[in-house]
């Protein structure tokens, strides 16, 4: 706790009343946040100089449903989803974020921000009990997609498994650029959170289910130190980007998916399609490979990959670890309208009987 207070007191004396003053001249502009997989309208160059831009979050403890199987969790989290919205501001804007926790709740929270600088990440001035808000304000300085979490003191890995995490995405002023300084733009961005969750089993091999999340700490500490979790998921749930709930694009679309970890390694692959531009850490001062099959993300860490559809049909978004994908969930669809193009692949000979001809 000590450490805490002193990085409070040097985050305060930071801001300095000369530095108060030029803010309060910038412009502000106040943000609705919208949930996973979408994102907020932004821009993707920045018109004007640096801004405040608000946003503010309600932290939700609440019971969710993992799959079909009947597996629930106490789920914490931002804005009631898991992950919590993607944020998108330029470098140069200043972050202002208003940090709600309603009586309503049971834990004390806060919020870490790898994008800001000093305090914990924003952690040491976020704690934040039931009934009480919060305001946090730090410049964002570092361009890139960065993850932020809930970073409470000594329960730092049960608020994350439990779904309390998300991205913001610090766009450079003037665009996005390829290794050659060439302009990537996209014509729409979706937002893929993976979340690992640890559910605990009774002896007989059935889901436990709690009626708090205190009440299921212990047993849900005693899963994650297996360090073996039950399910890996995109966006809280198995199934939840796959069916009705799948994203969509059309041929000649060009889309960004922005990936974020917040505890364990993961490698993105689009199944049918390619990385054209992949910042896989995420740092958009660092030029993007190209062409890539699967990218890696470390956990704790966000990435973008930009691709433009060529294809029609139905594409399988997974984390390449295909136990992961395809046994615990981290799966997802993109479904992409357009027309067939024979020259990129055609099916020459449909099964048939050996010995056929074309």
């Amino acid at each position: 706790m000590t450490q805490v207070r002193q990085a409070v007191a040097e985050t305060r004396e930071v801001l300095t009343p000369a530095a108060a003053a030029d803010i309060a001249s910038l412009p502000r502009q106040k943000v609705k946040l919208v949930d996973p997989p979408f994102v907020h309208e932004h821009e993707q160059v920045a018109t004007g100089g640096p801004k405040v831009v608000e946003f503010e979050m309600t932290i939700g403890e609440k019971k969710i449903t993992l799959d079909d199987s009947g597996a629930t969790y106490w789920a914490s989290t931002f804005n009631g989803t898991v992950p919590g919205p993607l944020m998108v501001v330029h470098e140069g804007d200043y972050v202002e974020l208003t940090l709600i926790n309603p009586e309503t709740n049971e834990l004390m929270h806060n919020i870490d921000f790898h994008s800001a600088t000093g305090a914990l990440g924003g952690g040491g001035l976020t704690q934040v009990n039931p009934g009480e808000k919060c305001v946090l304000r730090f410049k964002a300085t570092k361009p890139g997609v960065f993850v932020y979490h809930c970073a409470p003191p000594g329960m730092v890995a049960f608020h994350v498994v439990s779904g309390m995490n998300g991205a913001i995405m610090v766009l450079p002023r003037e665009g996005l650029k390829g290794p050659e300084g060439e302009a990537v733009t996209y014509d729409k961005v979706y937002y893929v959170g993976e979340q690992d969750f640890y559910v605990p089993r009774d002896e007989a091999g059935n889901w436990k289910s709690y009626d708090t999340p205190g009440e299921s700490y212990e047993d849900v500490v005693a899963v994650m130190r297996s360090l073996t979790p039950t399910h890996v998921v995109f966006n809280g749930a198995v199934g939840a980007l796959t069916g009705d709930n799948a994203m969509k694009a059309k041929v000649g679309e060009t889309v960004a998916f922005v990936h974020s970890q917040a505890n364990r390694d993961t490698r993105p692959h689009l199944i049918g399609g390619h990385g054209n531009y992949v910042w896989a850490t995420g740092k958009f001062n660092n030029p993007p490979e190209r062409g890539l099959e699967t990218w890696f993300i470390p956990g704790g860490t966000a990435g973008l990959m930009v691709y433009t559809f060529e294809q029609p049909g139905v594409y399988a978004y997974v984390n390449h670890n295909l136990i992961e994908a395809f046994e615990l969930g981290a799966a997802a669809h993109v479904v992409v309208e357009g027309n067939w193009n024979d020259d990129l692949m055609k099916q020459v000979l449909a099964p048939s009987p050996i010995g056929s001809g074309v």
